[in-house]
């Protein structure tokens, strides 16, 4: 079955919000990240949803998932710990009761996946081929908060394959959504792009614990979950930095997006779209104010497009670094005596 047409791309106030992720169209950048949005309708009575760059409902897996025992989430001065461990009613539930309501709200629908290992990513793949009203798949080969959930997106050999298995049966655009959880999140996306990713998610939520100390217990049930909201912002930003300066994959940014700079600094950090996360539990309506902020903020930057500004970061020359002296003229040979 073919792919459903692209977008429109959005044009406000003459500045063109429209993006492009490989083969993947939108009309602005301004998406919603995978389990921070439900399934969509829960925000109905809060966000035009056909405005939104995009959906990315809840992670699905091939069967139904009970998730971790309690307790799943834990506030912390600068975002939120969670393990909620993928909970979710399966792949045939997802088309049967959750996709018919995501088309229709009107935003591109961005499927996200994930699998105990590369078969189940391509079962995935393989049962969403065809299937109307889906944009992209997002890999999500990253999550910190089940058993083997970040293996493969630690391995840049393990990544390349899972991609390249999802490509191999799926026609629609991959993204693959990375950790940072590793010493060298370039060598990841290495491995993504030549798997054949067409954009990368950067990032997913960084480990990390709490500790009921008088009674010398994690309070979580899985003791440890991922760290989301301003808190990782800096690192978010950080790995944006250096993918983009590794591979030439589009990029998404997510991590701590809560304010109009935070979706301007990811741009011109290299990102050519942002998901915003964990801000929407504390204010639902974040995403359609940063949208109603963007074009805006495109016109102090002085472009009139969000693609004109992507990657536009103007690096420093390290301290104490000097441009090396000209080497002095070579003499010309001397003159043979003459006698």
């Amino acid at each position: 079955m073919p792919h459903q047409p692209a977008p429109p791309v959005s044009n406000a106030g003459g500045v063109d919000l429209g993006v492009r992720l490989g083969r993947l169209r939108l009309p602005n950048p301004i998406l919603v990240a995978s389990g921070t949005f439900g399934y969509a309708r829960e925000m109905v009575d809060f966000v035009e949803l056909g405005r939104l760059g995009g959906i990315v409902p809840k992670t699905i897996t091939p069967a139904p998932r009970a998730g971790n025992v309690p307790w799943r989430t834990i506030e912390t001065a600068a975002g939120l710990l969670n393990a909620i461990g993928l909970d979710n009613d399966g792949v045939e539930a997802f088309l049967r009761t959750q996709l018919p309501f995501l088309v229709a709200a009107g935003a591109p629908v961005i499927v996200s996946i994930a699998g105990a290992d590369q078969r189940e990513f391509v079962q995935l793949a393989d049962r969403l081929e065809g299937v109307p009203g889906i944009a992209a798949l997002e890999l999500n080969i990253s999550c910190p908060n089940v058993s083997h959930g970040v293996d493969l997106g630690t391995d840049p050999e393990a990544c390349r394959s899972v991609v390249a298995g999802v490509r191999g049966v799926s026609r629609l655009p991959v993204i693959a959504k990375l950790t940072p959880n590793v010493t060298s999140i370039a060598d990841v996306a290495r491995g993504a792009r030549d798997g054949g990713a067409d954009a990368l998610t950067v990032i997913n939520t960084c480990q990390g614990m709490a500790v009921d100390w008088r009674r010398r217990r994690p309070m979580l049930g899985n003791v440890v979950g991922g760290l989301s909201g301003p808190a990782i912002k800096p690192i978010a930003l950080r790995c944006v930095h250096q993918v983009r300066r590794a591979v030439d994959t589009p990029i998404i940014g997510v991590g701590g997006i809560l304010t109009i700079d935070d979706v301007m600094e990811f741009i011109v950090t290299g990102a050519s779209a942002v998901q915003v996360g964990t801000a929407s539990f504390a204010d639902p309506q974040v995403s359609s104010r940063l949208l109603d902020l963007l074009p805006g903020a495109l016109a102090e930057a002085g472009v009139g497009s969000v693609a004109a500004l992507v990657g536009s970061l103007q690096l420093p020359t390290p301290a104490g670094c000097h441009a090396p002296a000209p080497a002095p003229p070579v003499p010309p040979p001397a003159s043979p005596a003459t006698p």
